[in-house]
This record gives structure tokens, C-alpha cells and sequence, in this order.
């Protein structure tokens, strides 16, 4: 079994699924991430889905199980890249991914995360300067 990798940047842990993603797969991932976000602290879990190109109940309902798990530890959830086909699917499938951000690339959810850290930290937005 191809377990999936993940990286840390700063505060924030990234999974790039780049393989088809099986039952197993799905279940060693989803203990890799709980063991990764309590070993670091990390306070954001970026989930990069771009490669996706077909995904189930199954593979639907990991995200919410992702981000649940990943509350516990204090840490939020964004899903980035997600395909049209792959939102259409979701949306016929009935699921929502509660708990779930989503943003269109890696870029803008790590901006999400870094937000909503700043927030938890009581920090006000105007205290950084803004992107040029």
C-alpha cells in the first residue's frame, strides 16, 4: 500500500494526493495526519486534491472525518484544487463536507488558515501588511 505523503510548512501540515486513493490508503492516512498534527502542534491541515480526478461516498465523507479528527487536535481543514467534476459528484452524492474550507489553490488556503490562526490568536488583521 502507497501511503500518501505529508508535508509541514510552518504551522501547516499539506497532503498531496497524488494516487488513487483505496479503503487503506484512506484509513493509514487519516492515522498518519492524528499522529503528524499532535507530534507538531500544526494548527492547519491543507488537503491538496488536484490530481483527483473521481471520488465516492467513501473518499467524500474522509474529508469530513479528516477535519473532525483534526479539530480535536485544534487544528482546521481546507480542501484545495478540488476539480468541477469532483464538486458536481459531491453535490449529486448528497455530501457535505462539514467542517470542511475549501479554497480553488494552495495559495489562497494557506491564506485561509493563516486568517483564521491570526483570529485564534486574537490578533487583528491590520496588524500585517497585505499581500502586494
Amino acid at each position: 500500500m502507497e501511503r500518501v505523503p505529508i508535508l509541514k510548512i510552518g504551522g501547516v501540515l499539506l497532503v498531496s494526493i497524488q494516487i488513487d486513493l483505496q479503503d487503506q490508503s484512506v484509513l493509514a492516512l487519516q492515522e498518519d495526519l492524528a499522529e503528524r498534527i499532535s507530534a507538531t502542534g500544526a494548527h492547519g491541515v491543507i488537503i491538496d486534491i488536484s490530481a483527483v480526478e473521481i471520488v465516492d461516498s467513501f473518499i467524500g465523507r474522509m474529508f469530513a472525518t479528516i477535519a473532525s479528527i483534526s479539530r480535536l487536535f485544534d487544528a482546521d481543514t481546507v480542501v484545495v484544487g478540488m476539480r468541477p467534476a469532483v464538486a458536481i459528484t459531491l453535490v449529486e452524492l448528497g455530501l457535505t463536507l462539514g467542517g470542511v474550507r475549501t479554497a480553488l489553490d494552495l495559495e489562497r488556503g494557506m491564506k485561509i488558515l493563516g486568517q483564521i490562526d491570526r483570529h485564534r490568536r486574537g490578533v487583528r488583521s491590520d496588524e500585517f501588511p497585505q499581500d502586494a
